[in-house]
């Protein structure tokens, strides 16, 4: 399906605000693809003009807020500048996770060695906050629930590695390979004859899920949530359910309800 041909699922709209749940792939601004942008999809899809209030990676699924007008973008975007907006991101990672929660506190720059990546800089680096708390343990792999305090560049997908959890794809800070059940599973998988594995999931592994406003505007949520897509819902369900420890893979099992079901993570 082509880009233009998407349809940008929407969680709320009033008259000043819509609320989506952006593609993995969907770019928020004009690119070198040449692909529809999301303001571009959203106008035709809507026939009206909307103003982006914050962004998120291109490969990045999930909760995004925008404007109608730009008296309402101003307002919107002092939130996330003064920290009045939590944001939560659901991601897989591998590696041993070393607690239940932790704190990365380490300044993120722009790579001089990579083109438009960044890196942690403690010499010109900007001071830069992720909290992050474990939601299951799948044992080479994890389901973490991170919230960047700071909204630096791709700052999850920089700070999560530097602490031995890269996330499980991500071509431009780790792998790119596919995650596949045979290689989770190891000498208990089998394929029937003349079949192909598919891969559980092959998308950055990233997903902005939830945004809870710190303080509540009248008459609007408190909080938003942005449903997995459904490559990345089964790959947890798989992943569970091949885990010798199944729903008690999560810390608190009843997490895994509410992440399949959309539901509010506390």
């Amino acid at each position: 399906m082509s880009k233009a041909k998407i349809e940008i699922p929407i969680i709320y709209e009033d008259d000043d605000i819509i609320v989506i749940n952006k593609p993995t792939g969907t770019s928020v601004t004009r690119d070198r693809t040449g692909e529809p942008e999301l303001l571009d999809i959203l106008y035709r899809q809507k026939n009206l003009t909307f103003l982006l209030v914050h962004r998120i990676d291109k490969p990045t699924s999930g909760v995004m807020f925008l404007a109608k007008n730009t008296r309402v973008q101003t307002r919107f975007s002092a939130y996330f500048e003064k920290r009045l907006i939590k944001k939560t991101y659901l991601t897989l990672v591998t590696g041993v996770v070393p607690g239940p929660t932790g704190t990365i506190d380490a300044p993120i720059g722009s790579s001089r060695e990579k083109f438009e990546t960044m890196c942690i800089d403690h010499n010109k680096g900007k001071d830069s906050l992720t909290n992050w708390r474990l939601l299951a343990d799948f044992g080479t792999i994890a389901l973490l629930a991170v919230s960047p305090v700071s909204g630096r560049t791709h700052q999850i997908r920089v700070h999560l590695p530097s602490v031995g959890l890269p996330l499980t794809i991500d071509p431009l800070y780790g792998s790119s390979r596919p995650l596949l059940l045979s290689e989770y599973k190891g000498g208990n998988y089998r394929l029937g004859k003349n079949q192909t594995e598919k891969p559980l999931i092959e998308r950055l592994t990233l997903h902005a899920y939830q945004i809870e406003l710190m303080e509540p505007e009248p008459n609007k949520p408190a909080c938003f949530i942005a449903g997995l897509d459904k490559k990345f819902a089964a790959a947890i369900k798989m992943l569970t359910k091949h885990n010798p420890n199944g729903v008690n893979s999560f810390v608190h099992p009843e997490d895994f309800t509410r992440i399949l079901n959309a539901q509010r993570l506390p």
